[in-house]
């Protein structure tokens, strides 16, 4: 089993995925006119703005559930192995994916707002296999996306996060697996069942407090480490086009694990953010893209960058080669993953590293498990609008439970594999969608602007631009 599941997730993640991500990012870029850099200051605005409803959450408690997605074990464990194995090069390659990946992530996350439906309780309800099917009319297309989501949300990927909580929760508190199984499983079961309002109070009020107090403690390093920061950065440029013998590793590996971690850990182009941002009660589709947009840089160029900056500022690392030999050792015996981090903190803060890191990657893990749920939950949905199977909402939340309490105590390698297969798989389905429906997403964002320079407030209407399918719109401008 295990030489099969390594065997396919060298399929996936085969050198024509990270090329395809990055070339797409570079793609909607140059097609958006780097909307990324050119709205920054409104995707800010954006952010705070906008109201909410009975069928849908307000502007911040999308970018919230999103980021409760994005902000998860990618950003402590996966920098980790980033580095451990592309060397510290890299994170280089994490931000390039970054920059580009927020113009994909507009892409992907306007489609889902043009083409969301109401669900039968009344809820906005979008994602890439809805707007595979009303955009592309491919329903066997979208059914596909759908299935492979509700496996890898409902059960490859949370097993990844749970394996880190308990990783973590051993390390820094000696807790057994299967107790950290116990109270992951009984506060994920208090969530779920409460429906995604709950969901979404609940990351409204816990990821900006986590990513800000993580971000806090990563400064705090950073300022005692700070005669160490010009080296830190000059390996990072260096080790990333190959140019650092002995820490370095190789520039194919160097890219091939930023690009892979970064998109694990940000989720541009995987079809992930998409759900979220179909839920958000917005005037005009473009708001949300801008938002979700916005999303990417909190996730990768902040918190990512908080971890890569605390573990090479201390130095507190390994460096592995293709073959497992050790081309840079400063923890011997740590396992690749969350101790990396827990050592550059304790080096700089006794008794506080493995404590505060372990907590750190519990809510992180936690409300990246809550985001899969709503994920598998909302394809659930699309599936059902002709299946009528409500009992498979049920099954999904007991086999979520099942696969976090799996993924606690399994091997953190076959956890990793499995996540990377889910992660994969999404991402061939849904940029090669984007890739060929881009074009309402690209006449949003002209009309946004339009609207945006004659001083007003934009609101979408699809007809006007020539966009069939979008019918809720019909409805919300009524």
């Amino acid at each position: 089993m295990e030489t099969f599941v390594n065997t396919l997730n060298g399929i996936v993640w085969s050198p024509p995925l990270v090329w395809l991500c990055l070339g797409a990012g570079l793609y909607f870029s140059i097609r958006t006119r780097f909307v990324q850099i050119r709205q920054f200051g409104e995707m800010i605005r954006l952010m705070l703005a906008g109201g909410k409803s009975d069928a849908g959450v307000s502007s911040f408690q999308a970018l919230a559930m999103s980021l409760s997605g994005r902000v998860g074990i990618g950003n402590i464990a996966g920098v980790a192995t980033a580095i451990a194995f592309g060397g510290p090069g890299a994170v280089f390659w994490m931000w390039v994916m970054a920059f580009l990946g927020a113009s994909t992530a507009y892409i992907e996350s306007t489609l889902a707002q043009i083409y969301k439906e109401k669900d039968d309780s009344g809820r906005y309800r979008g994602g890439p296999a809805y707007f595979i099917e009303k955009a592309m009319g491919q329903r066997w297309y979208a059914w596909i996306f759908a299935i492979v989501t509700i496996v890898a949300a409902g059960f490859l990927l949370p097993g990844v996060q749970a394996n880190g909580i308990a990783a973590a929760a051993g390390n820094a508190w000696g807790l057994a697996p299967a107790a950290t199984a116990s109270i992951v499983v009984i506060g994920l079961g208090f969530i779920i069942f409460g429906g995604v309002k709950r969901i979404a109070r609940f990351a409204e009020i816990v990821v900006p407090f986590m990513a800000l107090a993580y971000m806090l403690i990563a400064l705090v390093i950073m300022m005692l480490n700070a005669d160490a920061l010009p080296e830190m950065f000059g390996l990072i440029l260096r080790s990333a086009f190959g140019l650092e013998a002995g820490v370095g590793a190789v520039l194919g590996l160097a890219i091939e694990w930023g690009v892979k971690r970064g998109i694990y850990s940000n989720e541009a182009g995987q079809g992930t953010g998409p759900h979220h941002a179909a839920a958000a009660e917005v005037s005009h589709p473009s708001k949300q893209g801008l938002v979700q947009a916005f999303s990417v840089y909190v996730d990768t160029l902040l918190v990512c960058s908080a971890t890569a900056f605390m573990i090479l500022s201390t130095g507190m690392y390994n460096v592995l080669s293709p073959a497992g030999e050790l081309l840079y050792e400063a923890l011997p015996g740590v396992a690749v993953g969350p101790g990396f981090a827990q050592a550059a903190v304790e080096s700089v803060l006794p008794g506080w590293g493995a404590s505060f890191v372990a907590l750190a990657l519990f809510f992180f893990a936690f409300t990246t498990i809550i985001a899969y749920y709503y994920m598998a939950e909302t394809n659930i949905a699309y599936l059902n609008r002709k299946m009528h199977r409500p009992w498979m909402i049920y099954a999904l939340r007991f086999v979520l439970l099942a696969a976090v309490t799996f993924g606690c105590i399994r091997t953190a390698e076959m956890a990793w594999t499995l996540g990377d297969i889910g992660v994969g798989l999404m991402a061939w389905l849904n940029i090669v969608a984007i890739l060929i429906l881009q074009k309402p997403a690209l006449l949003a964002l002209r009309d946004y602007e339009a609207q945006q320079k004659l001083g007003i407030d934009p609101v979408f209407d699809p007809d006007k631009l020539g966009i069939r399918n979008a019918d809720l719109w019909r409805t919300i401008n009524r």
